[in-house]
């Protein structure tokens, strides 16, 4: 197994409960851990041989577009599309930060971990 992961993937999104945060939108994060076969790739130098992460990127972005009262309900959505897109992936994590949420203290971000694997 080998492991590709994309480190502070950033979005201006609108996720959130407060209404507010579906009109003004605010920072977010995102990273993403995906575990594959690495083998074939490391000996062909082929990128059809490997995970493109580029197609990795377009769909945290396209996710984080779509607004969502809770984190949760996003990192699902993610972890969800890249299983079903991509099919060398036997295990995807994600982390989804909010950056300076607005609950009322000094807060640098509030951030959800998800993972799911291949059945």
């Amino acid at each position: 197994m080998g492991v590709i992961k994309l480190k502070n993937i950033r979005t201006f999104s609108y996720h959130g409960c407060l209404i507010e945060e579906g009109k003004i939108g605010s920072d977010y994060t995102v990273d993403l851990k995906i575990k594959t076969n690495l083998q074939k790739s490391a000996q062909t130098d082929h990128l059809l041989d490997t995970v493109d992460y580029v197609h990795l990127n377009k769909i945290v972005t396209e996710e984080m577009a779509i607004r969502s009262h809770l984190l949760e309900h996003v990192a699902k959505r993610i972890n969800n599309r890249v299983l079903s897109e991509i099919e060398m992936i036997e295990k995807t994590t994600v982390w989804v930060s909010k950056i300076n949420p607005p609950i009322g203290g000094d807060v640098e971000t509030v951030t959800i971990k998800m993972t799911e694997t291949r059945k």
